[in-house]
């Protein structure tokens, strides 16, 4: 008994020396202050102040005031006020920082969207009016220029994949218009996303304020890995959740800015969704892993052989897993370049060469919108009312002479197509990725699969002018 009472002690004592010891390492990573940092970084952050001119009301937007109303000597006071008042100047306080000696400056588009005058203060109090150099509202980042006399001093762009949840990092900015002010904390998350194609946003919760938006989140090595954007809060201010645009989005837009004053994205030209378990499995593939295709307009992905159908595994030798991923990886890649794509189709791997085109160009034409989608017709099959699309019927619901395909007349909405959101005026393009241009080719593919024992079945729809995959089940 004794001696299994030492080796229990001997246990305890080892497991305790080992947490002291990690408890230890850990305190002795921590920074003991921040102020060489501080100090090292802040004079390369500055204070935004934005004015816009408010014009005088004009004639035509003055209200008119019937003769004889119990308002007319109101509005006429009013009025003869309005006429002696002059344009007025609204303000927005914002932050920024220097990336070059030479006077550019990265914040936030909304920082000084529509603006008339930016002003630039520095660490220094010294004042410059900046111009604006280009825009990228997708990414809410803008690059400013000032004239200087004497170089200035200035941060670089780090690495914000090497960030780990967990580190420390240190905002710099102007929150509510005090004025220079730090605040510290770490990584609470990577690659958040709010709203945007191109979002990866690292979350944190050193405090990030009103007049914060467009500074720098800088790690521990003076190096910029974020420019804060936004917060999430009830009552606008800082409850410790901020996000920053983490610096390998806002790196490639800055130099396109700087290079072009516009961005110039990668454009693939595909239409795309995520793929599901029971899309995967209608394929008859396992893995979720990759990207479903389902259209292809005339561009780059059709000149370059990619079809309806096709799932996309790789591009440009990076592994891609959802569409949100590859819109980004698209966006990063230069425009005419040649990318190899590697596609799963019908179950075999196929590498097809593309040479992308210019996303800003393409994007307001690439894929024309049919107004009005559509209605009726014959059938019941899975719970859909089908019919074959005809000239007639492409006109009553503004459908382009190439649409082809069954249209719904009618569903039952306890049917399974409901739950996924198939609705009256959608068109069934394709089923296991045969173009359907009859009820008896669709009864047809309906009764082998089920000969051959298939669980589902894939389907291309077209809904709303867009196409989309999904699977239902034969049973």
């Amino acid at each position: 008994m004794k001696q299994k009472f030492l080796i229990f002690y001997k246990f305890v004592s080892v497991v305790f020396l080992l947490l002291t010891i990690s408890v230890h390492n850990s305190v002795a990573d921590m920074p003991k202050s921040f102020a060489d940092l501080a100090e090292t970084v802040s004079p390369s952050v500055v204070n935004i102040t934005t004015s816009t001119v408010i014009e005088e009301i004009s004639r035509e937007q003055r209200p008119v005031v019937p003769k004889g109303s119990p308002f007319e000597d109101l509005f006429k006071d009013f009025l003869e006020r309005d006429q002696n008042r002059k344009p007025r100047a609204s303000s927005a306080l914002g932050s920024g920082f220097v990336i070059s000696e030479d006077g550019y400056i990265v914040t936030n588009n909304h920082v000084i969207d529509k603006a008339d005058e930016i002003e630039i203060e520095f660490f220094s109090g010294k004042r410059l009016t900046a111009k604006v150099v280009g825009l990228d509202p997708k990414t809410d980042i803008a690059l400013l220029k000032v004239d200087s006399d004497i170089p200035l001093p200035f941060v670089s762009f780090g690495d914000s994949d090497s960030g780990r949840v967990g580190d420390w990092v240190m905002a710099v900015g102007n929150p509510l218009g005090q004025g220079f002010s730090v605040s510290v904390g770490i990584i609470s998350a990577r690659k958040r996303e709010l709203a945007g194609a191109y979002d990866d946003f690292i979350q944190t919760d050193a405090a990030i304020n009103r007049g914060n938006s467009g500074g720098p989140l800088f790690n521990t090595s003076g190096e910029v890995i974020g420019v804060n954007t936004a917060i999430l809060s009830p009552n606008g201010g800082s409850i410790g959740i901020g996000f920053s645009m983490s610096s390998n989005v806002v790196s490639p837009v800055v130099i396109q800015l700087k290079k072009f004053g516009e961005t110039r994205r990668g454009w693939l030209g595909v239409r795309i969704q995520d793929l599901t378990k029971d899309i995967a499995e209608a394929i008859g593939i396992e893995s979720i892993d990759g990207i479903l295709v389902t259209e292809v307009p005339e561009g780059p992905a059709k000149d370059g052989g990619i079809k309806s159908g096709d799932v996309i595994l790789v591009f440009d030798g990076i592994e891609v897993s959802n569409t949100k991923e590859l819109v980004r990886v698209v966006g990063k890649t230069a425009v005419n370049k040649t990318v190899d794509v590697v596609l799963l189709r019908k179950g075999k791997e196929k590498t097809v060469k593309v040479r992308l085109g210019q996303r800003e160009l393409a994007e307001a034409t690439a894929f024309p919108k049919n107004e009005n989608p559509s209605v009726p017709m014959v059938e019941l099959i899975l719970g859909m009312s089908l019919t074959v699309l005809n000239d007639s019927l492409r006109s009553e619901f503004n459908l382009s002479k190439d649409v082809d395909g069954l249209i719904v007349k009618d569903i039952l909405k306890n049917s399974e197509a409901y739950e996924k959101g198939v609705r009256i005026g959608d068109v069934i393009a394709e089923v296991s990725q045969e173009k359907l241009v009859s009820l008896s080719i669709f009864k047809k593919l309906l009764q082998d699969s089920k000969s051959a024992k298939k669980k589902s079945l894939l389907f291309l729809i077209r809904s709303e002018g867009r196409l989309r995959f999904l699977s239902l089940r034969l049973d």
